[in-house]
């Protein structure tokens, strides 16, 4: 009996396929993680230069006041007037008299409406309020 010993033996190659599907999962997993960890950014908000200050710690419970330049109250992309907004914030201090509050305000806003809505914080009982602005 005669013997091939010319047979072609399969190559032994590593599938790449599952390593690849692991790679593109760990990239959507990171990219859609670092979304949740970002402040709320109203894009038609400028804010103003300040020479001074701290950079506040991210805290989720935060709430997160835009006042636009055209006079509008934003909070969680949602258009509030004085009054919604002095309800929120009445909810949320009495969820938790600590929960801090950031203003986020166009550096056309006038002062009175910054004043009102800090002023709305502190008879809702919250005393922990920010400005947010722009290093310069």
């Amino acid at each position: 009996m005669r013997i091939d010993t010319n047979e072609t033996e399969d190559e032994l190659a590593m599938n790449l396929a599952p390593m690849i599907d692991v790679v593109f999962l760990l990239l959507i997993f990171f990219m859609v993680a670092t979304t949740f960890v970002q402040r709320e950014k109203e894009m038609a908000v400028e804010l103003p230069v300040a020479e001074s200050g701290d950079e506040a710690p991210v805290d989720m419970d935060e709430i997160v006041i835009n006042l636009l330049s055209d006079g509008s109250i934003k909070v969680n992309g949602e258009l509030l007037d004085q009054e919604q907004l002095d309800s929120l914030l009445v909810r949320a201090a009495r969820s938790n008299p600590e929960t801090p509050v950031t203003i986020r305000g166009d550096k056309d806003v006038v002062l009175q409406q910054a004043v009102s809505v800090m002023d709305s914080c502190r008879v809702a009982g919250l005393i922990d309020i920010g400005m947010m602005t722009l290093d310069g």
